[in-house]
């Protein structure tokens, strides 16, 4: 029973679509006929309001770390399937038909709780590539496969087994990114030039 305790509260956690709810209230339309028609921070900030991106981005982050840290305290055993069911949940909420966002935000959350020196590595590949190069793909995708080498290099191999799972959903989330990469086309943070 534990397990399904932890599974439904990671899932329902996770399906909040922050980014969809912010917008609506603070009348910046229908975030998903906007940009990528993501629901996700990046994408916020294609409204012109950095204020919402930032607090999507925040309130993403903290559906992972919450669910990961409620169930590791309830039910410690179930802590990666609620770390899962999480990401699972932001990425596929079944409120919008399954389509939500690509889970960056979120997986940083996640990594801060199943092992904060993992959450670390995550932010800094996140904040630093992102600073540099200034694509949030980039950025976002090199941080999820970062974290998992981070996790088993620190000895935390249950968490890295559960991380590796969401760095290769985090990859095919980004599939069309990727395809832009390729094409040298994919847009720069804040700016309106191509890669």
């Amino acid at each position: 029973m534990d397990w399904i305790l932890a599974l439904v509260l990671g899932y329902a956690l996770g399906s909040v679509p922050f980014g969809l709810l912010i917008t609506r209230l603070a009348g910046a339309g229908d975030l998903r006929s906007i940009g990528s028609g993501n629901i996700g921070a990046t994408n916020v900030l294609r409204t012109g309001r950095k204020g919402l991106a930032a607090a999507t981005l925040l309130l993403d982050l903290l559906k992972g770390l919450v669910a990961v840290l409620v169930v590791a305290h309830f039910w410690p055993q179930w802590t990666g399937l609620a770390a899962l069911a999480v990401f699972v949940g932001h990425c596929f909420p079944v409120w919008l038909s399954f389509r939500g966002g690509k889970g960056v935000a979120t997986t940083a959350g996640v990594a801060f709780g199943l092992a904060w020196p993992v959450g670390l590595a995550y932010a800094v590949t996140w904040l630093g590539l992102l600073a540099t190069v200034r694509i949030s793909s980039v950025a976002g995708m090199s941080a999820a496969v970062v974290a998992p080498i981070a996790a088993l290099a620190l000895g935390h191999r249950d968490a890295a087994l559960v991380l590796a799972v969401i760095a290769a959903i985090v990859l095919f989330q980004h599939r069309e990114n990727i395809a832009r990469l390729r094409a040298g086309t994919e847009p720069r943070v804040g700016s309106g030039k191509k890669a």
